[in-house]
This record gives C-alpha cells, sequence and structure tokens, in this order.
C-alpha cells in the first residue's frame, strides 16, 4: 500500500506547482484540464512523476480560513525524501518559509514548509530501514 495522490485546493497552479518543482524537480505535469461542474467550474492539474502526484485545483473563493491544529481539517502532507537537507535548502532559496526543523532524532531528520497559500508540508529523511527505529517517537 502506499498513498498514490493528495488533492489539494491552492489559489494559484503556477505557483502551486512552482513549491513542488523546487521540493522535488522530477515531478512534471501528468495531466491538467477544467472541472466543468455547474457553479463549480475550477481549472486542476495533477503534478508528480510515475508513482505519486498532487492533485492540484484552484479555490473559487479565495484563501480558507482553516487554521492547522486548531480546526478539523488536513493539518500537514509529509513526504519521504532520500536529502532533506538538500530540500530545505532549495525551498528556502526558492523563498519559501520553513516553519520547523527537528534533526536532533537518532533515526530521522525532518523539516516542515508552506507554500504560498499557507499549507504545511513535512520532508522526512529516515536515517535507517528498521521499522522499529524509524517509528520510535
Amino acid at each position: 500500500m502506499y498513498l498514490e495522490h493528495s488533492n489539494i485546493t491552492v489559489t494559484d497552479l503556477e505557483e502551486a506547482m512552482r513549491f513542488f518543482k523546487v521540493a522535488f524537480p522530477d515531478f512534471e505535469i501528468r495531466g491538467r484540464g477544467r472541472a466543468e461542474t455547474p457553479g463549480n467550474e475550477r481549472d486542476w492539474l495533477h503534478f508528480g512523476n510515475q508513482t505519486t502526484y498532487v492533485a492540484l485545483e484552484v479555490a473559487n473563493d479565495g484563501k480558507s480560513d482553516h487554521m492547522t491544529y486548531r480546526n478539523p481539517g488536513l493539518n500537514h502532507i509529509g513526504f519521504v525524501v532520500e536529502d532533506v537537507e538538500l530540500v530545505a535548502r532549495r525551498l528556502l532559496d526558492a523563498g519559501f518559509e520553513e516553519n520547523m526543523r527537528d534533526f536532533s532524532h537518532p533515526y530521522r531528520k525532518r523539516t516542515y514548509f508552506y507554500d504560498s497559500d499557507g499549507n504545511e508540508y513535512e520532508f522526512v529523511e529516515y536515517l535507517t530501514d528498521n521499522p522499529h527505529e524509524r517509528n520510535q517517537y
């Protein structure tokens, strides 16, 4: 089992793609179109690689008033990466805001970043293949 995709509502498709392209240089547009649901027409695209992707849709009503870790709903999406410091450096260089960094765990390093809509993403690098060690809290 693996997570194939997440569907995320954003205010600007190009800016959302920029965030993911910086984090994951191998991501490309897999598909793009316009949903023609009456009263809820919106542009969308799937951005990723052959295994995983993010489905991005344009919000019709602007920014959300959802407060992560306070209101019900999504708080962040986590991605496993090979080199968390490299991903963090690319995102910082591109002007994205880092929320938190924790490299103190003996078996993983992680950092959290916001995209330009305030959506939070975790990037984690595991330093072991042992599931017991990876999952120590």
